[in-house]
């Protein structure tokens, strides 16, 4: 699923995740390589250590400022509150790499 929301509330999820894991993915319908890598993304998204998201660049166009995505697919991984990587491009192996170990 794609999350549509603002940027206090973008922050709220990453404040309330503690020391969980979160990857943001975002993403846009008319970008192909998104689509491409979207069932990896749904593939590891079963990780229950692992909190999930899709951030429409267009519909959270405040949160896709905010983060300084320049282009699609973006990835970032969050701890604690703090980004802890970030990579472009549909690199499903490179997103599966990172999910097992930020």
């Amino acid at each position: 699923f794609v999350l549509s929301l603002d940027d206090e509330e973008f922050q709220a999820i990453l404040k309330d995740a503690g020391n969980k894991l979160v990857v943001v993915d975002f993403t846009a319908t008319w970008c192909g390589p998104c689509q491409r890598i979207a069932p990896a993304f749904a593939a590891d998204s079963s990780n229950a250590n692992v909190i999930f998201l899709k951030v429409d660049v267009d519909d959270a166009q405040d949160v896709s400022s905010h983060c300084g995505i320049r282009s699609m697919p973006t990835f970032q991984f969050y701890k604690n509150n703090q980004k802890v990587h970030e990579f472009s491009g549909a690199d499903a192996a490179k997103l599966k790499a990172k999910v097992k170990k930020p």
